[in-house]
């Protein structure tokens, strides 16, 4: 994955929480580090694309309740940030910038419609964002996660953010 499409994940990923902020359902423990990171990343990104229909879609999908943007305007985003890197050297060393400080603040797992989980004969099955040996580091959301099952001793199944 290059560069341009973390940057557009972690975009994304602000667009979202930002929609749920303003809809009064932020988590009430944010990670002021990562929140400020990915605050300069929007704020850099936002200012170079100004009115670009791909960034004007994506905070449509998200205000709209969308977990992530469609694969065509994730695409679309990725396009006019590799355009705006490749035209502006200035802007793709404040991008590098910007992504180096968010991902020093911690690791953003995001993950959305999670598929189903099923353990079975001791067994454990998990989808979604795992962290195994405690909580770690940085933020973690899953949404429209998938049903988890286990049956038998010692099995285990998970959907979302697994911290075990």
């Amino acid at each position: 994955m290059t560069g341009v499409e973390i940057a557009v994940g972690y975009l994304c990923a602000w667009l979202v929480g930002k929609a749920r902020r303003v809809a009064g359902r932020a988590d009430a423990e944010v990670d002021r580090g990562l929140d400020a990171g990915m605050d300069r990343l929007h704020e850099l990104v936002s200012a170079k694309l100004g009115a670009d229909p791909a960034l004007a879609r994506a905070r449509e999908e998200a205000g709209a309740g969308q977990g992530e943007p469609s694969e065509r305007t994730r695409q679309r985003l990725v396009l006019a940030l590799e355009d705006a890197a490749e035209t502006d050297q200035d802007f793709a060393a404040a991008l590098k910038q910007a992504l180096a400080a968010v991902r020093e603040a911690g690791p953003v797992d995001v993950t959305f419609a999670t598929g189903t989980a099923k353990a079975t004969g001791g067994a454990t099955a998990s989808t979604g964002v795992v962290r195994p040996g405690g909580t770690g580091s940085g933020s973690a959301t899953a949404e429209h996660t998938g049903d988890a099952s286990a049956d038998g001793t010692g099995s285990r199944a998970s959907t979302g953010v697994d911290y075990s």
